[in-house]
């Protein structure tokens, strides 16, 4: 079974940095593209970048290109989200996701490739 635990989340003011990590533990973490997906108040859960096994692969949504970067550390069997000039869009609950994936530059912006997910942290960014 795997198993995926975020941490980071918090409040923080407009214009202002948090970095998101999620542990995954129970299979070998290099096997699995990850993405991490929120969910902010009254809308829907969206996507918010994704990273393949091997980490040379990227993508973002448009609203954080340029201000979020996800990465990798398969030492540490750990995903990572750095969040710079946080804005208000930004609140919600962020959750991380893992995807078993065959190919190392395989990765998905589509929440149901994803078969595991963690309990999500939360990320509040006031004005």
């Amino acid at each position: 079974q795997v198993q995926l635990v975020e941490s980071g989340g918090g409040l923080v003011q407009a214009g202002g940095s948090l970095r998101l990590s999620c542990a995954v533990s129970g299979r070998t973490f290099s096997s699995y593209a990850m993405g991490w997906f929120r969910q902010g108040p009254g809308k829907e859960r969206e996507f918010v970048a994704a990273i393949s096994r091997s980490g040379g692969i990227a993508y973002y949504i448009d609203s954080v290109k340029g201000r979020f970067t996800i990465s990798r550390d398969n030492a540490k069997n750990t995903v990572y989200l750095q969040m710079n000039s946080l804005q208000l869009e930004d609140t919600g609950v962020y959750y991380c996701a893992a995807s078993a994936a065959v190919f190392s530059n395989w990765a998905s912006r589509v929440a149901h490739d994803y078969a595991y997910w963690g309990q999500g942290t939360q990320v509040t960014v006031s004005s």
